[in-house]
């Protein structure tokens, strides 16, 4: 088979997706995915479970074939030049998918043979990992940590030097510190000249990335820079903050200048119709409203819009709830 363009040409984007669609049933688990990836960043694919990003990574990866649109990656057709294509690429599963009962070396030297070469000879590649992981070489990948794990099966994605690679939801269900070390170790790998394409529910993963999507029901909803996105917002946003949150939100759902409102943590989060009005004067304006209906302590404090912030915006957060079912109702 004769090769595609040299993978990692500064002139050619690492991804080009046209229309990808991919249905299971009356599903559409993919629907209409346009997007391009350049040489050389991190994207993230940020969204919730459901939201399409895995069956869009195995198309990418070529474990599924789409049923319309198309998709290079490296400059090489996802469908008729897949195995080509697979020498050249890493892909790190949602779930754990090595050998528990092998051990870490035993893992490694697998999927090292597999593509035809050693840890001897990668070694120089994976040391910035491996060098974590050799002292316990010989335990059972059963017996590692959630973060240790992640780790070993990042080690197995790189050990033949890929191009490109991906991780689907790489640091779900590992706790906050090995969270920020691998983000730590992708940024190396990112350093030397690696693309990497990831996937992740978590929203504050998104400012590691140099771009991302905002993915929602197969679809994008923002493709950008993480400061873009947050700046398209185009609402005064306000943290809203009582010792009696409930009743707060009860009573701002009447307020009837309220565009969205909902809880976000230990707060609410509020956005208003009106954009040509000053935040100070808003925020006076609940606070007068709040105070009317015997709400006295209400906080409002105008915010900067987040990632998450403009992920709902996008979805399409509810406007201002109607009243609740009377009773008796369906």
């Amino acid at each position: 088979m004769t090769a595609g363009p040299a993978a990692g040409s500064r002139d050619e984007p690492a991804i080009v997706a046209q229309g990808l669609v991919k249905r299971f049933d009356d599903v559409a688990a993919v629907n209409d995915v346009s997007v391009v990836v350049g040489t050389n960043e991190i994207f993230g694919f940020i969204g919730p479970d459901g939201a399409g990003k895995t069956t869009l990574f195995r198309m990418l990866v070529t474990l599924l074939v789409p049923d319309a649109g198309s998709a290079r990656v490296l400059g090489r057709d996802v469908v008729t030049q897949l195995w080509d294509l697979r020498r050249h690429l890493g892909y790190m599963p949602g779930r754990f998918s090595l050998y528990p009962d092998l051990s870490v070396e035993e893992n490694l030297r697998f999927f090292a043979s597999v593509f035809g070469t050693t840890i001897e000879r990668e070694y120089e590649q994976i040391a910035p990992i491996y060098s974590q992981l050799e002292p316990f070489k010989n335990r059972r990948a059963a017996a590692l940590s959630g973060g240790m794990k992640q780790k070993l099966a990042l080690c197995c994605a790189l050990v033949h030097q890929p191009q490109i690679l991906f991780l689907d939801e790489p640091t779900t269900g590992v706790d906050a510190v090995s969270r920020r070390e691998f983000w730590e170790l992708l940024a190396r790998f990112k350093a030397a000249g690696l693309t990497i394409v990831v996937s992740t529910p978590y929203m504050d993963e998104a400012r590691r990335c140099d771009r991302v999507a905002l993915m929602q029901n197969g679809r994008l909803l923002a493709v950008d820079t993480p400061r873009a996105i947050t700046e398209s917002f185009g609402r005064p946003l306000f943290a809203i903050t009582s010792g009696h949150r409930y009743r707060a939100l009860q009573t701002l759902r009447e307020f009837p200048e309220t565009a969205t409102l909902y809880p976000f943590g230990e707060t609410l989060h509020y956005t208003d119709r009106r954009i040509d009005q000053s935040p100070d004067a808003i925020a006076d304006e609940l606070r007068q409203f709040a105070a009317a209906r015997g709400l006295a302590d209400l906080g409002v404090t105008p915010m900067a819009p987040t990632i998450e912030d403009v992920f709902m915006a996008r979805m399409g957060a509810p406007e201002a709830p109607a009243a609740p079912p009377t009773r008796g109702a369906a």
